[in-house]
């Protein structure tokens, strides 16, 4: 097994449980040096994607779980590790006490770009079921992010002749 730290929507772990249900969570901790952010915005997808980048004085709070290697495929996969948008890369994660080294997607394009506001909201939540304190939640409701334009939710009106 190997050790995985989750940072965006896989903070939830009844989500991991359903993408990766033979690895169990080992505990929860903080990349000291590293800052949630987003990117990726010009892949398709509706906004930017979490990722996370160095600064020094931030912190992120990850969720651990000790990854098998057929959970890792099947998480690897399911991340879409084989499009070449995401690295993994190993970091320090500090714990109670100690220092954990551990795996990380990060993506491999710029820093920039907004996540819709769904997408932020769906790791916010995911935050804070797996247990962040609640300053870092906010913190990730209050970040910036994509809304719907009101006119794109109205559908054109048709002519109904009353």
């Amino acid at each position: 097994m190997t050790l995985y730290a989750a940072y965006g929507s896989n903070l939830d772990p009844r989500r991991m449980a359903r993408r990766a249900p033979s690895s169990p969570v080992r505990g929860s901790g903080w990349l000291r040096d590293w800052r949630l952010t987003f990117s990726g915005e010009d892949l398709g997808w509706d906004g930017a994607l979490s990722t996370i980048v160095e600064d020094a004085g931030s912190s992120v709070f990850v969720m651990l779980y000790d990854i098998t290697s057929h959970d890792e495929r099947e998480l690897d996969g399911w991340e879409g590790v084989d499009l070449g948008l995401w690295t993994k890369i190993r970091v320090r994660v500090q714990t109670m006490g100690r220092h954990e080294l551990a795996w990380v997607y990060v993506l491999d394009t710029y820093e920039g770009g907004l996540p819709s506001a769904h997408y932020l909201g769906t790791i916010a939540d995911a935050a804070e079921a797996g247990g962040a304190p609640a300053h870092y939640v906010e913190h990730i409701r209050l970040m910036p992010c994509r809304t719907l334009d009101a006119s794109a939710e109205k559908s054109p009106r048709a002519d109904d002749g009353d």
